[in-house]
């Protein structure tokens, strides 16, 4: 087995997933705001050699639950909070090798201003930069920054597929990689005839110029996508070098990594180029034991209302129309289908209540959660690699902060004593961490490479 890919899954707001865990004296949620604490943090993630940070963002927010968003306000259930993308360069500087996944919807950005975010991004991060493509489900995104009206999940993908498209041609097909001469001979900064319009019609974006910045190190930000629809796995499949999944079982994540594979292969791409990585919460200390009395000290803090205003936003449901006691039966919604489903597919045999989901998501969301001494979790990781067939994990926590600590302390050394684990960096650039030294641009096979080719074309 080749190291495990690992990212720790944080928000920049006081809470994520979990659901009242930001009482828990240990927890440091309360410092979001503050540019040391996301340094601090950087820093101990780095020291542990994980490929990076992902940055999960919600342009919405929860109000389903109860038809306002009270219950969400009161358990900081993924509010308040703040746009990931302006600590990033502060971590960037304090760090060397770690990477940065950012959440950026295409339902409400444009991809003329979102390239020109990515890129600045990646020229201040010198190539460590990530984009996770979202298509956005929060009727409350749709009220505030949209029409109102939240667009049909398939015609959400069609934008983003044409707004992936756009922001590929700005990185790889307008500027020339010599674009940029700096001669003070001819007084020429940009030499004109190395930058090129990329003249874009289409159904939902008409982008007739040039880029706005000059090509970074990565050119392209590494494409992350975490869609579980059949519409998110196609674009994944077609577009996405990393994917996150979100299985609750071994048997249902292979599957589903089977799947995006063979349509990855049928897309012409190699199916070694996409990285899997699947969200997992640990609850780790220095033994078993430990760790069981601390998941039990959790689960006494976990919040019944916070993680159905969660659940409720997640799935479109307003979960308080609900007996907590009655078992849930299978329902259609527009917004989140792969969170309705997720729980009847985990164990059909059960008769799922709304009182069983809160306190299964009341830690670590729907992720599946381990706990345990180092052994313990090595082992449970370990398998889950070689039954799954994925690349790594998506590391989630808690309590903030403590939890991916604990991880670094306890965890850490056993998957390097064991090599599952890096011990340190072979490249400079995110694309690297994922996929080796020297592999800092896109695949060829990778439909961004098509007009890279046509850029090539175009300098001859």
């Amino acid at each position: 087995m080749t190291h495990m890919r690992l990212f720790a899954f944080d928000f920049t707001g006081p809470a994520h997933l979990s659901a009242g865990l930001w009482k828990h004296p240990a927890d440091r949620g309360s410092e979001y705001k503050s540019l040391k604490y996301w340094v601090e943090y950087a820093r101990m993630l780095e020291e542990a050699c994980f490929d990076g940070i992902f940055f999960a963002d919600n342009v919405g927010y929860h109000d389903v639950y109860r038809g306002n968003v009270d219950a969400a306000l009161k358990d900081a259930a993924q509010i308040p909070a703040n746009d990931p993308s302006y600590v990033i360069p502060a971590m960037a500087a304090a760090t060397r090798h770690l990477g940065f996944g950012v959440t950026s919807t295409t339902a409400y950005d444009h991809p003329y201003s979102l390239a020109r975010k990515f890129a600045t991004l990646d020229h201040l991060t010198d190539g460590r930069i990530g984009w996770n493509v979202v298509t956005s489900y929060a009727d409350s995104a749709a009220r505030n920054l949209g029409t109102g009206v939240q667009r049909a999940h398939d015609d959400r993908y069609e934008v983003a597929e044409e707004f992936i498209e756009v922001a590929l041609k700005l990185w790889e097909a307008s500027w020339e990689d010599r674009a940029v001469v700096a001669d003070p001979a001819s007084s020429t900064y940009v030499d004109p005839q190395r930058v090129h319009p990329i003249e874009h019609s289409g159904e939902h974006f008409m982008v007739p110029g040039i880029a706005l910045c000059e090509p970074s190190p990565q050119r392209t930000p590494v494409i992350f996508q975490a869609g579980g629809s059949s519409r998110g796995v196609a674009l994944a499949a077609a577009t996405a070098e990393a994917v996150f999944m979100n299985a609750l079982t071994k048997s249902a994540l292979k599957q589903q990594v089977d799947r995006l594979r063979q349509q990855a292969a049928e897309a012409g791409r190699n199916p070694a180029h996409i990285a899997v990585l699947q969200m997992i919460t640990v609850i780790s200390g220095a033994t078993d034991d430990e760790a069981r009395k601390k998941y039990e000290e959790y689960r006494k803090l976990v919040s019944y209302e916070g993680a159905m205003a969660r659940y409720s936003g997640w799935s479109g449901l307003d979960m308080s129309t609900f007996d907590p006691d009655v078992p849930l039966r299978h329902v259609k919604t527009n917004a989140g289908q792969t969170m309705v489903d997720i729980f009847s597919k985990m164990d059909p045999d059960k008769e799922w209540t709304p009182r069983d989901i809160a306190e299964y998501i009341g830690i670590g969301g729907t992720s599946p959660v381990i706990v345990g001494g180092p052994e313990t979790v090595a082992d449970e990781l370990a398998s889950w690699v070689e039954e799954t067939g994925i690349d790594g994990f998506n590391v989630s926590h808690a309590v903030k902060y403590q939890d991916i600590k604990d991880f670094t302390d306890f965890v850490v050394p056993e998957l390097q004593r064991r090599s599952l684990m890096r011990t340190g960096y072979d490249g400079s650039t995110l694309r690297e961490n994922l996929f080796g030294a020297g592999q800092a641009r896109l695949a060829e096979d990778h439909p961004g490479a098509v007009y890279r080719d046509t850029l090539s074309a175009k300098a001859l």
